[in-house]
């Protein structure tokens, strides 16, 4: 048992790349999916959504609050599934999520509602310290330097 988790362990990571590709292309594609019905609201759906931030007590300019978040769903999935600005992407995300938790934490939705929220904001979060891997447009680019030295024994 101990030698097929062994070699389970190896083979896989020599796939990381094709891993975190999928990861990307995944959760970045359902933000999109999620944030595109706000982004193309317009200020009407960007207000009704700024107004979640009164419950940190900003109360003003709710449809700016509101279009920012709706950018970050969707500008920030496209962008995170193509592994374009990747590590900034994945903190917009990261504390887009943070405040979404939040919100519904605070307005007492409790942690079934929030639960997602959390989840996603920690994935990207993680995201962050793992960077895009080898097929993104970051690597393509020269932006992705920070090589995984760990496994280069692997590659």
């Amino acid at each position: 048992m101990k030698k097929l988790l062994i070699w389970l362990n190896q083979w896989s990571v020599s796939y990381i790349d094709l891993g975190l590709l999928v990861f990307r292309l995944v959760l970045g594609g359902m933000f999109m999916w999620h944030g595109y019905p706000k982004i193309a609201g317009g200020v009407e759906k960007w207000a009704a959504l700024g107004k979640s931030m009164e419950v940190f007590g900003i109360a003003f300019a709710p449809a700016f609050w509101g279009f920012m978040s709706a950018f970050a769903e969707f500008f920030g999935g496209l962008f995170f599934a193509i592994g374009f600005l990747y590590r900034p992407m994945s903190l917009l995300l990261a504390s887009n999520m943070l405040v979404a938790f939040s919100t519904q934490m605070l307005s007492d939705k409790g942690l079934m509602k929030a639960s997602q929220s959390f989840e996603n904001g920690g994935s990207f979060f993680a995201a962050f310290f793992i960077g895009p891997g080898r097929y993104s447009l970051d690597e393509l680019m020269g932006l992705n330097e920070a090589k995984k030295s760990r496994f280069a024994k692997f590659e």
